[in-house]
């Protein structure tokens, strides 16, 4: 029995960080075991945001470079670039004209920017690039150009792989085939909480990240500057409330969590000492992980052939869906 395809976009927006890793690289990186898998840089979609083009070339291949330190194999997923493929953007012209402007208006990207502005008393749109408007429907060529089953996303996500589905199913109906597999959402309930700096969930809105692939002497900086409360060093401590022991339990094994708990408990350890276990257990799991990354990232030429190679994989699959919907629509090439 053929085997379901999934598909997983990487906006290269930002530096990869420990709750990256946990919450969305490590469950994507798990499909492979069950589902042929697709992995994709969204370099176009990260335009509306990032304009300067040396940042943008450098993020491409520093966040390709992080999913392929974290695990992400080439030789058994296909791995590419959205540029890579301009069938892509051939779908996405040809499925504008089955999606309702009125859809695009209750985008939620689109509707928090209009709000903002309407809160400020601008205009509505102000600000507000036909990138960012038309956002999902480029989302949805991404996810149907390659017959996607499931696309792994979070609860903030699922209007996107909704769209695609109305979409797909405007041009099914229209021409009474199968043009357009049906994608459906596949919400990681479970995905980690990684509490950040502060305690709060890591987040780079938040500042309070600690990046995949830092250095082993400013990963231990960054750690010793965790915010703790002000008990002191005697008082026994609950570890399930301390930030410190919770990002603890993702890097160590059973046996160890089980000693920290108990020294927590027992009283007589302070804040500091903590830090420096959790140090320990985060550089020894980072480590290999820090160094796969720097060979990967220095060889430049090699990684832009990994995307290539890619990309020539991907494009088969791409030009037959287009091929298909033009078929279908009548306008097919001679």
């Amino acid at each position: 029995m053929e085997r379901k395809i999934s598909l997983t976009g990487i906006k290269p927006t930002g530096i990869l960080h420990i709750g990256n890793y946990f919450g969305a690289i490590k469950p994507a990186l798990e499909l492979v075991n069950t589902y042929d898998a697709l992995y994709f840089i969204a370099d176009y979609h990260a335009l509306n945001t990032m304009k300067d083009p040396a940042k943008l070339r450098a993020s491409i291949r520093e966040v390709a470079a992080g999913w392929l330190a974290a695990g992400l194999d080439p030789d058994r997923v296909i791995f590419y670039r959205q540029s890579g493929i301009p069938e892509v953007f051939e779908l996405t012209t040809m499925i504008m004209a089955f999606t309702a402007k009125g859809l695009m208006n209750r985008a939620h990207a689109y509707k928090a920017q209009a709000a903002a502005n309407s809160e400020k008393g601008a205009d509505p749109d102000a600000g507000v690039n036909m990138g960012l408007f038309t956002y999902p429907v480029l989302m949805a060529a991404d996810i149907l150009l390659f017959n996607a089953d499931v696309v792994p996303v979070g609860k903030d996500q699922i209007q996107h792989i909704e769209m695609a589905q109305d979409i797909a199913g405007a041009v099914n109906a229209n021409y009474k085939q199968l043009v357009l597999k049906i994608p459906r959402p596949a919400v990681q309930e479970e995905a980690a909480v990684v509490p950040g700096l502060d305690g709060r969930k890591m987040s780079k809105s938040y500042h309070n990240t600690i990046p995949l692939f830092l250095d082993e002497k400013d990963l231990r900086k960054l750690i010793m500057r965790m915010v703790t409360n002000s008990q002191p060093l005697e008082d026994p401590k609950d570890p399930e409330t301390s930030q410190i022991y919770l990002l603890y339990k993702l890097f160590s094994s059973a046996e160890e969590q089980a000693a920290l708990a108990s020294r927590y408990r027992a009283g007589g350890m302070g804040w500091g000492e903590a830090k420096e276990e959790l140090f320990r257990v985060v550089n020894r799991c980072l480590a290999p992980l820090r160094e796969r990354f720097r060979a990967v990232i220095a060889d430049v030429e090699g990684l832009d052939r990994i995307l290539k190679r890619g990309a020539e994989k991907a494009r088969p699959i791409a030009a037959a869906t287009v091929e298909r919907f033009r078929k279908a629509a009548g306008i097919e090439l001679y």
